[in-house]
């Protein structure tokens, strides 16, 4: 009985395993593609596992098209410079992401200038 209950202890962390590595998989993105949006900041949410902005964007149309915007963890961006309150509701931004390989408005954190010009990225430069 102890021999199926380490199988079926063992089976289910393998699959939480495979779950999590399936969400941090950056495979969704196309890392090729760089997509530049001028916008206001709808939301920030400073959380973990990712910190998120979402992005009201004017589209071609005239239409507002709101982006969902991934980002690494507050760790890392407290490294690259940003705190909790580098970004609010209403602030016009630049944020460039690596797009969905499908046609959704999400994409990957690359890099925001802020109004004032500061440019960031989500983690630190690496040491020359």
């Amino acid at each position: 009985m102890k021999k199926v209950q380490f199988l079926f202890a063992s089976l289910i962390a393998l699959a939480l395993a495979a779950s999590a590595l399936a969400h941090h998989s950056p495979a969704v993105f196309d890392r090729t593609k760089e997509v530049k949006l001028v916008g206001a900041v709808k939301e920030f949410r400073w959380s973990n596992p990712h910190s998120f902005i979402e992005l009201d964007v004017r589209n071609e149309k005239g239409e507002t098209d709101t982006w969902a915007v991934e980002m690494n963890p507050p760790s890392y961006l407290v490294k690259a410079g940003w705190k909790s309150s580098t970004v609010k509701p209403g602030d016009m931004v630049t944020i460039v992401v690596n797009p969905l390989r499908t046609n959704e408005k999400v994409g990957k954190f690359v890099s925001i200038t802020l109004s004032s010009g500061q440019l960031l990225a989500d983690a630190p430069s690496p040491a020359r």
